[in-house]
């Protein structure tokens, strides 16, 4: 591995967020995936849950994918929400969902900066019940337009760069948060792929 690289790899190690995630529920177009893929590497997120209790399980993405993001990051695949959750639980604080509810907050009232994950559902009909239903709370993205839903992949980019501007305004890209054989793990795994 060439200085330069070895230099460019650690750059991007030392800015990435292990206390951030995404859980897409159901989410059907592979596209939708990856267009949500690339914008979690770009926020420094490592890890992303994908949830397919209804649909098939998705085989498109793996470490030798050099068409997406997905190799770039830790692609956890789940069939049952029960046992997703419970690992979502083992790492993060707050689990909120994307959900036009009474109760939903807008998306700029969440604290970002704590171990959070935020869930986007299907591309149809969003959010199941079963999730919402197991998540600490609901937030909407602020619109003031007629239709009143962005597409799955810009609806969890306006959220991850909120959760990007307020993790940057709290001084979280500053210090390195990947530890141990993570982080070790991650760096030898990294330098055996291409960009």
């Amino acid at each position: 591995m060439t200085p330069e690289r070895n230099e460019r790899l650690t750059s991007v190690l030392n800015k990435r967020q292990p206390d951030l995630t995404v859980l897409l529920e159901n989410v059907f177009d592979p596209h939708n995936i990856s267009a949500v893929m690339r914008t979690c590497d770009a926020v420094g997120m490592q890890d992303i849950y994908i949830l397919n209790s209804k649909i098939p399980p998705h085989k498109k993405w793996g470490a030798k994918s050099s068409s997406s993001a997905a190799k770039w990051l830790t692609v956890h695949q789940f069939t049952d929400a029960a046992e997703c959750f419970a690992e979502l639980r083992k790492h993060y604080k707050k689990i909120y969902t994307t959900h036009l509810s009474s109760d939903a907050v807008g998306l700029h009232a969440l604290n970002l900066t704590e171990p959070v994950c935020l869930v986007f559902g299907n591309e149809h009909s969003g959010v199941s019940e079963e999730i919402i239903a197991m998540a600490d709370g609901n937030f909407i993205i602020p619109q003031v337009g007629i239709i009143k839903s962005l597409n799955i992949s810009v609806a969890c980019a306006v959220s991850l760069y909120e959760a990007f501007r307020q993790k940057n305004n709290a001084g979280h890209y500053d210090h390195v948060k990947l530890e141990g054989e993570k982080l070790s793990s991650l760096r030898n795994e990294w330098g055996f792929l291409e960009e």
